[in-house]
């Protein structure tokens, strides 16, 4: 599916106060199901000069930012590298993906060795991320009952089970939802392009609740097993890697 990223956000990075490692485009536009007045979310990672680590006076570890550009919500969020890298390495779904997104609004030779480096990143661990973030998804989905919020709780149950299955990141829901057995899919997609604040339950031809919290049971027990399954480690065994790339980014 083509996702069509606002010109202006090249410009917002080069706003940064500070070199940016990459910045790549996450939230609803990287999963798959962007509406024509979704957001931006427009991550990425920094680099703090060493006269901001080394002294009194640090410099910030993240920065963040909303507002409104050209009529269009734009949220950022940057680290440091070195707090993208301990997230990485503490089981980050987010960072992951932010890193390895396939929307890239700018990168540069250190992401590119980044991104080298995430198999070593990688680990059973991550299959609690995605459980975890499941979980917190069903309650806003079951408390709600809106469309957006089933499609956040497929899309991470899907992404969770193809890394477990197969070592690599893949957050695009439309390019998963056929492996997960959720045929029903591609009409959640197109009724959400109609109104993101559509409620399940009261739409003709689209799957109720009920099933869409079956098949969230279903998808649980399979990540579940595809954890007990995975080739991966239990632990990453990148970490030695991601500090010697830390530290000659910072001393350039």
């Amino acid at each position: 599916m083509t996702t069509i990223v606002p010109a202006w956000t090249g410009d917002v990075v080069a706003e940064q106060p500070y070199p940016m490692i990459f910045a790549t485009v996450s939230g609803a536009h990287l999963y798959g199901f962007a509406s024509v007045d979704s957001d931006v979310d427009l991550r990425g990672a920094h680099l703090l000069p060493p006269r901001e680590l080394v002294g009194l006076r640090h410099g910030p570890e993240t920065l963040s930012h909303t507002g409104d550009r050209d009529g269009v919500e734009l949220d950022l969020v940057t680290h440091d590298l070195a707090k993208s890298c301990r997230l990485l390495l503490r089981r980050s779904g987010d960072v992951l993906e932010q890193v390895t997104s396939p929307l890239v609004i700018h990168t540069t030779e250190v992401h590119a060795e980044l991104l080298s480096l995430v198999p070593g990143c990688l680990s059973t661990g991550y299959a609690d991320h995605y459980l975890g973030f499941a979980t917190s998804s069903q309650l806003l989905f079951t408390k709600t009952g809106r469309l957006k919020a089933a499609l956040y709780l497929l899309r991470v149950l899907c992404t969770g089970l193809h890394l477990m299955r197969t070592g690599t990141v893949q957050a695009d829901l439309t390019l998963l939802y056929g492996d997960c057995d959720l045929p029903y899919v591609p009409d959640l997609i197109a009724a959400k392009r109609e109104g993101e604040h559509r409620v399940l339950g009261a739409d003709a031809g689209l799957p109720d609740p009920d099933r869409i919290l079956a098949d969230t049971a279903r998808l649980r027990e399979q990540l579940n097993q595809a954890k007990a399954d995975a080739k991966l480690p239990a632990q990453p065994t990148a970490a030695d890697a991601l500090h010697d790339l830390v530290v000659r980014a910072r001393l350039g």
